[in-house]
């Protein structure tokens, strides 16, 4: 039986797009079943839609500053929906821990870093104001604490001479789009918990 997977968006969804094109494959452990998003134009929602993947938004924009009452009502779609696992791909909103842990072992994202190197925000700027030589992407289980879960994979790339925040950004998503696929197929198959 495939895993029921539902993905999280907030704008265009390149690595939602990579998750939609790895679940075609017949072999491939997981269902994508929905994609969600809190901003009602997020260009990836058309992209699903495309697809033949179901859509929904719940805008956090009503919600105000009540991030639970927020995270409840995604939890509720999610539900309906029968969703095993949860998949973050640009989704620009902080989960509570009481979500977090609703889905904990079932909750995964895409960090553009080399966690635990680079929490946060502005990873590209901050790598190569740092000098770093080596820089990439992380997929990991979601926890409380902000990009601090267990990694369930990851990969460098290095940071060339006159390397500019773009550049490093675009070699960065190439990796994203190649490990976050067998991350999902890892966690569906039930090789890494976490």
């Amino acid at each position: 039986m495939k895993k029921r997977v539902a993905i999280l968006i907030s704008g265009r969804g390149s690595n939602m797009a990579a998750l939609i094109d790895a679940a075609k494959d017949p072999a491939y452990p997981a269902e994508i079943l929905l994609v969600l998003s809190n901003i009602a134009d997020a260009g990836g929602l058309e992209r699903a839609r495309e697809a033949g993947i179901a859509t929904e938004v719940v805008e956090h924009k009503p919600f105000g500053k009540d991030r639970a009452a927020f995270d409840r009502a995604v939890h509720a779609v999610l539900e309906r929906h029968r969703t095993e696992i949860v998949c973050l791909a640009g989704f620009l909103r902080l989960l509570t821990p009481w979500f977090v842990e609703r889905w904990s072992g079932r909750l995964i994202n895409i960090h553009p870093s080399l966690l635990p190197a680079l929490k946060g925000l502005d990873t590209h700027a901050r790598a190569l104001a740092a000098g770093a030589t080596q820089h990439g992407a992380t997929v990991h289980f979601v926890v409380p604490e902000l990009d601090s879960g267990p990694i369930i994979a990851q990969e460098s790339v290095p940071v060339l001479p006159g390397d500019t925040e773009d550049t490093l950004a675009a070699r960065v998503l190439a990796v994203e789009h190649r490990i976050y696929p067998l991350a999902l197929k890892r966690v569906a198959q039930g090789d890494v918990a976490g």
